[in-house]
């Protein structure tokens, strides 16, 4: 088999549907179009939730209420037994889990979670840490210290 040979399976392709040709084939005169107005024109796209200058019902519900997620703090987590990848006695911090990849993508810092076990002892230093984390990171002898958090950027004037 070589890729030349290649065929969908059976089934697998449908036939283009042929507009505008004639009345026997089933999509003639309007091609599917309808009858007349915006849509039945060519280049027409109307925009989703437009109501053809009534007011949208988007905009017609009240809004109520106030949501949180924009002001969250966003951290990338870490699970302890991740940390086994270090050497007995290293010092862990945010560049050395980015260089090795355990801590990819942007984030207001890392927080170390308790999933799993440790079988060394580090010193820990991130910008969060859950209770059973630092429980386990200190059972082992280790050190756990907490990193100051990056400041939110301000916005260009």
């Amino acid at each position: 088999m070589r890729l030349h040979n290649l065929k969908p399976r059976p089934g697998a392709k449908h036939r283009t549907k042929r507009l505008g040709q004639g009345e026997s084939s089933g999509h003639g005169k309007t091609a599917g179009r309808g009858g007349k107005g915006q849509t039945a024109r060519s280049g027409s796209s109307i925009r989703i939730g437009f109501e053809g200058g009534q007011m949208p019902l988007i905009r017609r519900i009240p809004k109520r209420g106030f949501n949180n997620t924009r002001f969250t703090t966003r951290y990338i987590s870490v699970n302890v037994s991740d940390l086994n990848q270090f050497d007995d006695g290293a010092k862990v911090d945010e560049t050395a889990l980015r260089a090795i990849g355990l801590a990819n993508g942007p984030g207001a810092g890392i927080k170390i979670l308790g999933n799993g076990e440790l079988s060394k002892k580090l010193t820990v230093s991130a910008s969060a840490f859950s209770a059973s984390a630092k429980a386990k990171i200190e059972a082992r002898g280790g050190t756990v210290e907490i990193a100051s958090r990056q400041a939110a950027k301000p916005a260009k004037a």
